[in-house]
């Protein structure tokens, strides 16, 4: 593939005028490492089905004031309400996260809100363009209910509007910021990550987190992230002060070898959440397709553990499972 399909903008810090990358971080691992993990014997199995405790939720029509809501859908797909906004964060319906929908990992439990269930749609954030965080399927459905406004990173506009053409996309870059309602500014930030939707577009298109200020505190998102020495938490403290809530990833890190560079584990994900200084924490990325080689309740397991080890309440750090709300304390 000659150029890049996704993105023509000026050499950055974090690109190169073809490719993104983590300033001093690791690049993906390449063919032959995914050989080596893929033979491997560390692979776990999970359960054909895995059920949600909680029944579907029925989300309120909105949130106002001091209140910040998270129902969680699935995976790395959740709602959030804050400001009077209703905000899809990659949202993901479609049975398998893959380019075919005949193959690839497969969830074993359905989103924890029917689609026919959610509130008016303000904004949909899209992270990144990983199957598992950008579905374009599920795209043009939220379009054709609730036309929102899309948020996502530099490139990623090309892919959603491949699907959803009459899509209205804001793009991002690290560093900038917009406002999304009357009272909501979103802030666009580094993590350490990667992209591609195929063979031939590794890096392409850019991966980010996501900074929520409002006037009932700020939120902290991230779609994916290696812990990356905590650079990246120790930055949005510096530049944001505290949060009220972080919703942090907390699966898919097995071989630790090969998912150190791209997915932070419980562990990490407990020292992210101090490093920030986030009240709160959500856990997601766990318990509904299987990509790595853990087992499917193993982060629930290492993320209380690392908790006990500091001994940091469990409420502090909630791993939700799909049709799990949390209303997030003052």
């Amino acid at each position: 593939m000659a150029g890049n399909p996704y993105y023509a903008g000026p050499v950055s810090d974090h690109f190169d005028g073809t490719r993104f990358f983590n300033p001093g971080g690791e690049q993906p691992a390449g063919l032959g490492d995914v050989l080596r993990w893929k033979l491997g014997k560390g692979n776990k199995p999970w359960p054909q089905l895995y059920p949600s405790p909680f029944p579907p939720a029925v989300p309120d029509e909105r949130v106002a004031g001091d209140r910040i809501v998270v129902t969680m859908i699935g995976h790395a797909s959740l709602l959030l309400q804050l400001g009077g906004l209703n905000i899809l964060v990659d949202p993901v319906w479609s049975e398998r996260t893959s380019p075919m929908s005949f193959a690839g990992p497969r969830r074993v439990n359905p989103p924890g809100i029917r689609m026919d269930d959610l509130p008016p749609i303000d904004v949909v954030l899209v992270t990144h363009n990983h199957y598992d965080h950008l579905d374009l399927v599920t795209l043009r459905s939220v379009q054709e209910r609730h036309r929102p406004q899309f948020v996502t990173p530099l490139g990623n506009d090309v892919i959603i509007r491949s699907a959803v053409s009459d899509a209205r996309v804001t793009v991002m870059d690290w560093g900038m910021s917009q406002e999304i309602g009357a009272d909501v500014r979103l802030h666009c930030e580094p993590c350490h990550h990667w992209s591609a939707r195929g063979m031939g577009d590794r890096c392409m298109a850019l991966w980010a987190a996501f900074v929520f200020e409002t006037a009932a505190g700020k939120v902290y998102h991230i779609g994916d992230t290696g812990f990356h020495d905590g650079l990246n938490y120790r930055a949005a403290r510096e530049k944001h002060g505290s949060f009220r809530l972080a919703i942090l990833p907390i699966g898919a890190y097995e071989p630790r070898w090969f998912m150190r560079s791209q997915h932070q584990n419980p562990e990490e994900a407990v020292e992210g959440m101090l490093l920030c200084d986030a009240a709160t924490a959500v856990g997601h990325h766990w318990g509904t397709v299987k990509l790595t080689d853990e087992a499917v309740d193993d982060p629930v397991t290492a993320l209380h553990a690392a908790l006990d080890a500091r001994s940091i309440e469990r409420d502090r750090f909630r791993p939700l499972h799909p049709g799990e709300a949390l209303e997030v304390p003052a």
